[in-house]
């Protein structure tokens, strides 16, 4: 388990300020500060970021929000008042990045605009992700995750050939967002410290950034016409990648589209023929016969348990593996020796396993330095004694039994 150390972090002294709720924002927020980033989350007085009531609560908070707010420190703060707005204006000017997911427009109204806290602090980074961008036709439409993963082309392909579109089953479009926002806020970054510039907007839609991960969909439609569809769990035009039935009524997934791999992949099922059909020898030929090369591997794991299957697999050195429930995940070896499984403690004090940190860094890597706040912890010594700004203390549902430390 990765426990915190008096080692530099990555991000030591980075100041950012959060005013996002829900996904896209504060998952950028929380990858910095996974880093070591002191990230100030601001809430809403007595209720707090929605986020703390999604899916399953324990104690009355939800266990999603003990992982998407670790490392971070709550202030309470109106935005819609102006002793809120003035608050954030001061410390926004103290801060080098500031992360907002409203609606564009939104800052504006609340006098948070970009104009108004550049002119006040020309360092400052703001990073805005949005539905649909801060400009174009679209950008006053409200906009979540779905919508970007539909507009973005993602949900057109997640369906078995004929079946209702679905969703991947986690909210990808806003994690994909965040990724990219924190990407633009490093690269931002170094532009400000090592080229001498100033501090900039950096623009993230949802659907842009589900289209920037959709590979050859668009060059491929522009060249041939080709409109990609829903494919199930095979990957069209590359062969042989897809899921198999084995005997014992699970799924493994087989991917054998390298060209040495397929004839490995061949001789391990006894289709030496297949193995040695000039052919099929490169993708493109294997494509063409995908349906039969498809179903001698599926007769192949038919016959046999997943367990049998794997091990044939792994021994002719064939990518292969199942299909992992959080069950699986949270008993496997790989990803307990990489710490990727994690303990906190929850807001209620009793332990929590919570997903470990990404990218692993050899020399300054992540570390779970605090627990999730409560509602309003810090809000005397980020507002009133940190070394942020000293403001007078906002929000009256704050917690007054928070203790003295500031630490982040």
């Amino acid at each position: 388990m990765s426990v915190a150390t008096d080692a530099m972090d990555a991000l030591q002294g980075l100041k950012v300020l959060e005013l996002g709720q829900l996904i896209a924002g504060p998952f950028a927020g929380k990858t910095l500060a996974d880093f070591g980033a002191d990230v100030i989350k601001v809430e809403p007085p007595g209720v707090g970021d929605p986020l703390r009531k999604w899916r399953l609560l324990r104690e009355g908070t939800s266990v999603w929000w003990e992982v998407q707010s670790r490392n971070k420190r709550s202030v309470c703060l109106d935005l819609r008042t102006p002793d809120g707005q003035e608050a954030v204006r001061a410390l926004a000017a103290e801060a080098d990045v500031l992360i907002e997911n409203f609606k564009p427009g939104t800052m504006e109204d609340w006098g948070l605009g970009w104009e108004v806290l550049h002119a006040a602090n020309p360092g400052l980074i703001m990073l805005r992700i949005s539905g649909f961008g801060q400009t174009g036709p679209y950008r006053d439409k409200p906009g979540f995750g779905v919508l970007g993963e539909a507009m973005g082309g993602l949900r057109h392909l997640t369906a078995e050939p004929g079946r209702v579109p679905v969703r991947v089953g986690v909210s990808i479009g806003d994690t994909l967002s965040a990724l990219h926002g924190v990407i633009g806020v490093l690269m931002a970054l170094r532009h400000r410290e090592v080229n001498g510039g100033q501090g900039q907007v950096i623009d993230v839609a949802l659907y842009e950034s589900v289209f920037n991960v959709m590979e050859s969909l668009l060059p491929e439609y522009d060249a041939f016409g080709a409109v990609r569809g829903a494919a199930g769990s095979a990957l069209p035009g590359i062969a042989p990648s897809n899921a198999y039935r084995c005997a014992d009524g699970a799924y493994v997934l087989v991917a054998g589209n390298g060209d040495s791999i397929f004839r490995r992949l061949m001789k391990a099922i006894g289709r030496d023929d297949l193995a040695s059909d000039p052919a099929l020898a490169h993708n493109d030929g294997r494509v063409k016969r995908v349906a039969d090369i498809d179903g001698a591997i599926g007769d192949w794991t038919a016959q046999r348990p997943i367990e049998e299957v794997i091990a044939a697999l792994e021994a002719a050195a064939v990518p292969v593996g199942r299909i992992y429930s959080v069950a699986d995940i949270a008993a496997d070896a790989q990803y307990l020796a990489r710490d990727m499984i994690l303990q906190t403690q929850g807001v209620d004090g009793r332990p929590l396993k919570v997903p470990g940190i990404v990218p692993k860094l050899s020399g300054t890597p992540g570390r779970l330095r605090s627990p999730a706040p409560r509602l309003g912890e810090h809000d005397d010594c980020v507002l009133g004694r940190s070394g942020w700004p000293l403001l007078q203390r906002q929000g009256a549902a704050a917690n007054d039994d928070a203790g003295p430390e500031c630490a982040s």
